[in-house]
């Protein structure tokens, strides 16, 4: 029966192992994420190489707790569904080949799915009813793209990064201000008491007729005011503590203005009644602030994912394998490869 069908989600895009046991569509029985935040962190970013090592060595160990935490076996699973891009090839063939090893094994039919679609669906998930058309927006460490959607499942690229992502950036001005990786909890963190209006950073190809985004220059800004233009301030460890925070608070509001202000802008061009936001980024209380008072101002309902499913994990991924698995049996199958640079969402 359809309601008792369980999916086991894989994800190793980056450099979470994650593994999900997951109900129907929606009711997650288990969800588990190894975070590498501990291998990376003295590098200021995933190093791919000690990335795919982790995943080699923990993706069976959790996998099985997937299984312990969901109280079932082999026999109970319907559904293999794993992420075959995009992301890094290394981290993404072991996902692959772990996925298609399990299903030969155990007679399982498999799905593959694209990462990005993946996080959209996160936000669907997270809430029983949505309204389309919507607008999608993906904001992670790796993409920050723009979406049109008629309906659920169906998609109309509308624009994306032309060359940083936005949680890149925030990683980036991070360690520019000497916090920790990850950057972006640690510059919302900062940003909270600090003054935006302090330090008043560009916004990012705000004034183009284009629904693309670029962070660069905004990440220039930030490293020009910190370095001061050759003047005194050559360091981030010798500016105060409470300017750091200043200027933490104005590259966040300049880099969440941008993703809220082509959203909108978006909704209204395309009459959408919806707003659907997903990826790391989206697990930013200020972002969510500024889209509920935008969304209150606009008439126009935007939706975040549920912050356990914000970031890369297995749950949304098993979720949205069953919907592609039960609308077309037959998407199922061995026949696709690890691919980093998949973009299209059909």
């Amino acid at each position: 029966m359809t309601e008792n069908f369980l999916t086991l989600g894989i994800e190793t895009s980056c450099d979470e192992t994650s593994a999900s046991v997951v109900r129907g569509s929606r009711e997650v029985l288990s969800s588990i994420v190894a975070s590498q935040f501990d291998l990376h962190s003295k590098y200021g970013g995933v190093v791919p190489e000690l990335a795919c090592r982790r995943h080699l060595e923990i993706i069976e160990k959790v996998v099985q707790s997937s299984f312990d935490e969901a109280k079932v076996t082999d026999d109970d699973i319907n559904l293999v569904a794993v992420v075959h891009g995009p992301g890094l090839i290394g981290a993404l063939l072991i996902g692959v080949m772990f996925a298609k090893a399990y299903a030969v094994s155990s007679g399982k039919p498999l799905i593959g799915l694209n990462h990005l679609e993946a996080h959209l669906y996160s936000t669907v998930m997270s809430h029983e009813k949505i309204a389309f058309p919507a607008i999608g927006l993906i904001v992670s460490g790796g993409h920050t793209s723009l979406y049109y959607m008629p309906e659920n499942g169906k998609y109309k690229l509308l624009g994306s990064t032309v060359d940083d992502a936005v949680g890149e950036s925030f990683d980036k001005v991070a360690s520019l201000l000497g916090l920790p990786y990850p950057g972006g909890p640690n510059i919302e963190q900062s940003a909270r008491t600090g003054d935006a209006e302090k330090v008043k950073f560009p916004l990012g190809m705000i004034k183009k007729k284009s629904y693309n985004f670029s962070y660069a220059g905004l990440k220039t800004a930030v490293l020009y005011h910190v370095k001061g233009h050759g003047k005194a301030k050559t360091d981030a460890n010798i500016i105060a503590e409470n300017e750091k925070k200043d200027i933490a608070a104005g590259f966040q509001q300049a880099a969440l203005t941008v993703l809220a202000n082509k959203a909108f802008k978006a909704a209204e061009e395309f009459g959408a009644k919806s707003i659907l936001v997903g990826g790391g980024v989206a697990r930013n209380n200020a972002l969510r602030e500024l889209f509920e008072k935008k969304s209150l101002k606009k008439g126009v309902r935007a939706y975040f994912p549920r912050p356990e499913l914000c970031t890369d994990n297995a749950a949304m991924v098993a979720g949205l394998g069953y919907i592609k698995y039960m609308k077309d049996p037959s998407s199922s199958g061995f026949d696709f490869d690890a691919d980093p640079n998949i973009r299209s969402l059909k």
